[in-house]
């Protein structure tokens, strides 16, 4: 056999052998990100705790978990309800986009409050803000994980 096919053919293994190692490489972390996934499917991204709430609905200390989106309101299709008659329909939302949080009012009667400012558009939120939606307070929180 001639050198020169002997030595393409070697090439074309430990080529071939290069790209299986690839692959496998690339299915290990694959495998790996989904494990991890699933461990944190319980976890919290964060949460909302009841400060002040005049009429006792929610009770103060009430936690709510926050999700990636989270409304509040006082309709039942809120992720949140607030059960308060200065709080209307949809009134405000709550997301977290790239590892931050933002509310934004949703043209509310009474307006949104982040530590006691009325808000307009989106604003963002820092672990430890208040949030007021009519008369209920509530502080963010970060998740338990």
């Amino acid at each position: 056999m001639d050198p020169l096919v002997t030595s393409l053919w070697v090439v074309r293994f430990a080529l071939l052998g290069l790209m299986w190692l690839f692959l496998l490489a690339v299915a290990r972390v694959l495998l790996r990100d989904v494990r991890r996934a699933s461990g944190d499917a319980g976890a919290e991204l964060g949460r909302l705790v009841v400060v002040a709430s005049p009429d006792g609905q929610p009770a103060v200390g009430a936690t709510f978990a926050v999700d990636a989106v989270t409304t509040l309101g006082r309709d039942l299709g809120s992720t949140i309800v607030i059960p308060d008659a200065f709080a209307s329909t949809e009134h405000a939302v709550i997301t977290y986009r790239g590892r931050a949080w933002f509310v934004e009012d949703r043209g509310s009667t009474n307006g949104t409050y982040v530590n006691g400012s009325l808000i307009e558009g989106v604003v963002p939120l820092a672990v430890g803000d208040e949030i007021q939606v009519g008369r209920v307070r509530l502080r963010l929180d970060r998740g338990r994980r």
